[in-house]
């Protein structure tokens, strides 16, 4: 029988396939990435078994959780843990502290399937402490550089070529702007600080000591930027990245618009993923309306409505630069340069993509260089 693992490190660097014998409503409030839950408990079990351990104690508690997984339930669930095990001979499974409920699956496989399966000793709570702490010691210990510039430069775009680039929106499902909401959720706030955690400590097991972050504030969507790693991206130098006005204005296009309506139509089919589109894009407009102004804000609704009219009559997306670009220059634009003007002392470099990205790998080049150097200008 393989041992019981206690080494989070290699289980995160590893990918070990895991499997969460937690109830479901736990499992949603906060998971790792790849992780199947076969729980022991459905949710209201576990609420049974924890009003029983708070009336009458432990062993009155357990011996109801054995009543209630018993028979044809129990069997279901342990044909479920056994098909998980022998799909992934080299996974684990825990539970919340890798304790009792992880204790009984583990005994369960064994005695009735014949599978030695280890454990995570400590369950999910040691592994979660173990994540917070490799965030917090990146944030602590590395240095960071973040990459700014107006709306629409593709920033994403290089940060994603970057080798020790943070790509801050994927991990929360979101572009990061009033407009930025994906046709799929984004990750409850655990489960995004997981996935970032995991990227820092596979990105510093790959000798990456220094690290590039978008320019994205507090939030990314609904998911907070983890505050140690704000703080310190707060006070890094910024690299600024230009493009044309034009080129901006057509990759928006392609990102918010074209892309993102293909992804409504791909998941609710061509009408309904339309309107849901089109809603949506509304919607985010909407939620600008006391900054714009009533006027400026009406202008734009009706500019917008023409530009999503034309592309549902003749897939002519062309009208949607012009509340794009509007939005730009007395929005977004504006904006931008008030922040850059606060910040002007933070700016170490500024050209186009190539420069940026020459720039950015230059000054990350050594491992142990690259962490020197950032930590200078900060």
């Amino acid at each position: 029988m393989r041992a019981n693992l206690s080494d989070y490190r290699h289980i995160f660097l590893n990918d070990v396939p895991m499997m969460d014998v937690r109830a479901p409503v736990e499992f949603g409030q906060g998971a790792f990435p790849g992780v199947v839950n076969h729980p022991l408990m459905n949710d209201g079990e576990r609420q049974q078994v924890g009003t029983c351990y708070k009336q009458k104690g432990q062993e009155a508690a357990i011996a109801l959780g054995h009543q209630l997984v018993s028979g044809a339930t129990k069997q279901d669930r342990m044909g479920a843990w056994a098909q998980f095990a022998k799909t992934h001979p080299a996974g684990v499974l825990y539970c919340f502290r890798g304790g009792l409920r992880s204790q009984i699956v583990q005994q369960w496989l064994k005695n009735e399937a014949g599978i030695d399966y280890p454990r995570v000793l400590g369950g999910y709570k040691a592994m979660r402490s173990f994540l917070i702490d490799t965030t917090q010691a990146a944030s602590a210990r590395c240095g960071f550089v973040v990459l700014s510039g107006l709306t629409g430069t593709g920033k994403t775009e290089v940060i994603a070529q970057l080798a020790n680039g943070l790509d801050l929106e994927g991990h929360a499902n979101h572009r990061g702007s009033s407009f930025g909401h994906r046709v799929s959720e984004q990750p409850a706030q655990i489960d995004f600080e997981n996935r970032l955690a995991i990227d820092l400590l596979k990105k510093r097991e790959r000798g990456h000591a220094s690290f590039v972050l978008e320019d994205e504030g507090r939030h990314v969507g609904s998911c907070s930027v983890p505050l140690e790693l704000r703080l310190r991206a707060e006070r890094a130098p910024i690299v600024c990245l230009d493009d044309s006005f034009e080129a901006r204005v057509e990759r928006i296009v392609r990102d918010y618009v074209v892309q993102q309506c293909a992804d409504f139509v791909v998941a609710h089919g061509e009408a309904a993923g339309f309107d849901m589109f089109a809603a949506r894009l509304l919607e985010s407009l909407d939620k600008l309306a006391k900054r714009l102004g009533g006027d400026r804000h009406r202008a734009l609704r009706a500019t917008m409505q023409a530009a999503l009219a034309r592309q549902r009559s003749h897939t002519d997306f062309a009208l949607h630069q012009d509340w794009i670009a509007a939005l730009m220059r007395h929005y977004y634009d504006p904006m931008y340069a008030y922040q850059r003007h606060n910040r002007a002392d933070r700016i170490v470099f500024q050209g186009d993509r190539r420069a940026v990205l020459d720039y950015l790998r230059a000054l990350s080049g050594g491992k142990a260089s690259g962490e020197t150097g950032m930590h200078s200008k900060m």
